[in-house]
């Protein structure tokens, strides 16, 4: 069974999580590796399922630096905001983004996350992250992946 949700249905402690995945996507965008970096749990795994293995850390905050395409737009789509005793945080959603790619060519990608946090003081740490970006066509036709 699908079911839209909505912001308004969530409780604060939710919400608060909802802003932090927004604030990744942000901190993405920008570029800012050091902020990016201490989002991240230092034994952080996640698993872009286009990819043989999962990744670590630094191969996260590698994916977001100055060396990757840039992330231009992007709109998330909550499916499941979800806070288990006060300290746990699963997050299920769908997003849209344009990535100008090296080499000028703009990418429309799309695709769907879960992610996982725990509680770190005011903070929430992704622990863990799994899905992957679905095909599109970039500016000359040609198909490609996001990274």
């Amino acid at each position: 069974m699908s079911h839209h949700l909505t912001l308004a249905q969530l409780a604060d402690v939710e919400l608060a999580l909802w802003q932090r995945v927004q604030e990744l996507w942000e901190l993405s965008a920008a570029k800012d590796v050091t902020r990016i970096r201490d989002a991240l749990h230092p034994d952080y795994m996640g698993w872009d399922t286009n990819s043989p293995l999962p990744h670590d850390r630094e191969a996260a905050v590698q994916s977001a630096s100055g060396e990757s395409g840039s992330l231009l737009t992007y709109a998330l789509e909550p499916l499941s905001v979800r806070v288990y005793e006060d300290s746990v945080g699963v997050v299920h959603y769908r997003y849209k983004a344009t990535v100008a790619a090296n080499g000028g060519q703009h990418l429309h990608v799309g695709g769907k996350w879960t992610e996982v946090y725990i509680k770190h003081g005011p903070n929430w740490l992704m622990v863990a992250v799994s899905g992957r970006p679905s095909q599109s066509e970039g500016s000359n036709g040609a198909s490609a992946q996001a990274a």
